[in-house]
């Protein structure tokens, strides 16, 4: 999928419905910013209000990840497309979080062993592999939190509160 293809897709069908991004934005119940980021290619529009987006824009997802109308008999063909090419940067976007995850891990055992000979602290072979295993844990339920649609906000006071995500 081109993004930058797609945004001019988006102002050009908002244009000939003939408003503007503030008012777009207020029958999605999102800012003007959010719309201005996809329509210069910057971001995509969230898959929540992907539905309500092509409503108003009277097109169908089909057309809006391929960034132009498209004719009934190429319809079916251009679906296949664009499922292939979701399902592709889905699996790339899999990949990067779990190599990110490896990374993290490796970065919390390194400070990890640093700190412990910093201090001269011995651990032993269990409290590691208990660390090891609580650090894998919170990468999994954070992903799996992710994956749902939330994100960890820091609060003024330094605690954490789970908070669905927005598109800004």
């Amino acid at each position: 999928m081109d993004q930058i293809k797609i945004g001019k897709f988006i102002a050009e069908r908002r244009k000939n419905k003939n408003l503007t991004q503030f008012q777009l934005a207020e029958k999605l119940n999102i800012t003007d910013r959010a719309i201005s980021k996809w329509e210069n290619g910057r971001s995509m529009p969230d898959s929540s209000i992907m539905l309500d987006l092509c409503k108003e824009l009277e097109i169908s997802v089909n057309e809006l990840l391929s960034g132009e109308m498209i004719e009934m008999n190429n319809y079916g063909r251009k679906s296949e497309e664009n499922l292939l090419e979701l399902n592709e940067k889905n699996e790339h976007k899999s990949k990067m979080l779990l190599r990110s995850g490896v990374v993290i891990v490796l970065l919390v055992l390194i400070l990890i062993v640093i700190v412990m000979y910093k201090n001269m602290v011995r651990i032993s072979k269990d409290h590691l592999n208990s660390t090891l295993n609580n650090a894998e844990e919170i990468y999994y339920m954070t992903r799996a939190i992710n994956d749902a649609g939330f994100e960890w906000e820091i609060q003024e006071d330094g605690s954490y509160l789970l908070v669905e995500k927005t598109d800004i």
